[in-house]
């Protein structure tokens, strides 16, 4: 089996970067990426970077994560946030997580839900792989003035 990583310490790598996100603190959630990582988001490129959802554009380094987490909480209402994680599937290096987010638009006040499947990669301990895939058209609608 390809990389690096058993199954056991990806388990691991992804289950302490969901305690370091429910804890917010961008700095050490960033810690849990390689110094260069492929980071890509499933949104169509034209609406990359827009200043409603400056969060939303790809990424390849470790502060990019750290500006990545500071964006969402300057852009989202924290007492609204709740992010529910279905399914932890692990192969190797890979792991997907499935599940919702839920959240509040700071500028609008709308409420959201999105679904979303995250696949990280994990290699010595480090998220070297972060692709999103999840419901923009819902985050695109609570961000429309």
């Amino acid at each position: 089996m390809p990389g690096t990583t058993t199954p056991i310490s990806t388990r691991a790598v992804v289950e302490e970067l969901l305690r370091r996100i429910g804890e917010g603190d961008p700095e050490q959630i960033a810690a849990m990426y390689a110094e260069h990582s492929d980071w890509k988001l499933d949104w169509p490129e034209a609406e990359h970077g827009r200043a409603a959802t400056p969060w939303i554009r790809h990424r390849s380094s470790r502060a990019d994560a750290a500006a990545h987490y500071r964006q969402i909480a300057e852009h989202h209402v924290p007492e609204t946030a709740d992010t529910q994680v279905e399914r932890i599937l692990v192969d190797g290096d890979d792991a997907v997580m499935l599940g919702e987010i839920r959240l509040t638009a700071r500028s609008t006040g709308r409420a959201y839900r999105a679904r979303f499947a995250l696949h990280l990669t994990v290699e010595d301990g480090l998220v070297v792989r972060h692709h999103v895939y999840e419901d923009s058209l819902a985050v695109a609608r609570a961000f429309t003035p």
